[in-house]
């Protein structure tokens, strides 16, 4: 590689990371605070606070970097242009790879960056946070929960406990569940245990009482009924992995005798498409900013600021692929449409580059921006002349 291209290679990844990192945190920072009453609620340590905010991380990164690669590559070129760089780069006679290649490396290594995280980090990393959410109910109902008191698990749904014993064993269970709008439930049990897992509320010699919306009441009795704790579900034991906690080689291959699977096949299928075409949007938003802004503008020709017209074109071109993929979980034979997206998105800028296309602001609407822009200078002027007079 040569100096200019590692040089264009270093000021592209530093404003990549200046870019990715604020706002990975603050959407970090939102998603986390929506789970601190795993701190507040179950009596959790910060270290496990912490360590289940470590698993949120890998959800979110996937999403954020192709934007933040967006700002990087064209505020780093707009900054070139501006400091009369990319002139001295074309009037050297350099040809336009010595910019194309760092931009098209970058997009490339974060590509390949996407999918690994979004098909081998992701998956196991959702599994674990499941994993811990559940093991803190089984600590809340075992250790935490005062005996004779209700506690909110969740919205809808409340416990109470007659006695606490050793071994993780309850007794007098009263369980109500408001969750769903169709029915309400509610369990009594004589007696109830937490597995060893800490995964699953088992509940012994009760009955459950259900209501549904129209006002009747059926009572069905029981000799064990078994809670899923991590989802607070009805489960048959063990904790229920849906399709985006399963393994790639899963999606391709997936059991047809799974539970999970049979129920809803199609999840399992856009899951699937997801997966194998959310990795292509990083290298496709580099090709968009390079068409964007590597290319020498003069200073009277950019009206707004390529960053504006390279982040409206990723949030469309995003938002389609979220559409493709919804669709997708409809029919099978909307399953081109994921990689349709980015790819077609690809070929049309590459094909700009080869043929020295530019995006433009169209006529009427570079008219009207500059008729508001003097407007409002004018505003602004008038205002600053009657403040200054009075």
């Amino acid at each position: 590689m040569k100096l200019l291209e590692r040089y264009i290679l270093r000021r592209i990844f530093q404003m990549f990371l200046v870019t990715l990192i604020p706002v990975l945190t603050i959407i970090w920072t939102i998603q986390v605070l929506g789970r601190i009453n795993l701190v507040t609620d179950t009596g959790q340590s910060m270290g496990s606070f912490a360590t289940l905010a470590t698993y949120i991380l890998p959800t979110i990164i996937p999403v954020v970097l192709p934007f933040a690669l967006v700002i990087g590559i064209t505020q780093t070129l707009t900054a070139m242009n501006n400091d009369s760089e990319m002139p001295v780069i074309d009037a050297a006679g350099a040809t336009r790879s010595i910019i194309y290649r760092p931009v098209l490396m970058l997009g490339i290594m974060l590509s390949l960056f996407s999918f690994v995280t979004t098909n081998f980090v992701e998956p196991p990393s959702r599994v674990a946070a499941r994993q811990m959410v559940a093991a803190a109910y089984a600590d809340l109902l075992s250790s935490v929960i005062e005996e004779k008191t209700f506690r909110s698990i969740e919205d809808g749904l409340y416990v109470q406990i007659s006695e606490r014993h050793s071994g993780r064993v309850l007794k007098g269970l009263f369980v109500v569940d408001y969750r769903d709008p169709n029915f309400d439930l509610i369990y009594y049990a004589r007696e109830g245990s937490i597995d060893e897992s800490g995964t699953s509320l088992t509940m012994r010699d009760g009955e459950v009482h259900r209501r549904a919306a129209d006002g009747r009441i059926s009572i069905i009795k029981f000799v064990s009924y078994a809670f899923d704790l991590s989802a607070m579900a009805k489960s048959e034991g063990g904790l229920p992995q849906y399709s985006t906690d399963r393994s790639l080689s899963f999606l391709l291959n997936p059991d047809p005798n799974d539970p999970l699977y049979q129920k809803s096949p199609d999840a399992f299928r856009g899951e699937l498409h997801r997966r194998l075409s959310d990795w292509l949007y990083p290298f496709a938003f580099a090709l968009l900013s390079l068409v964007v802004a590597g290319n020498t503008r003069s200073h009277r020709q950019t009206r707004v600021h390529p960053m504006v017209y390279a982040l409206f074109l990723a949030f469309l071109i995003r938002w389609l692929g979220f559409s493709a993929t919804n669709f997708v979980e409809r029919h099978p034979l909307y399953a081109p449409l994921p990689y349709a997206v980015p790819l077609v998105s690809s070929l049309i800028a590459i094909w700009m580059l080869a043929t020295n296309r530019q995006l433009s602001t169209p006529a009427f609407l570079a008219r009207g921006i500059s008729r508001l822009t003097g407007s409002l200078h004018r505003r602004l002027a008038s205002r600053t002349t009657d403040g200054g007079v009075a």
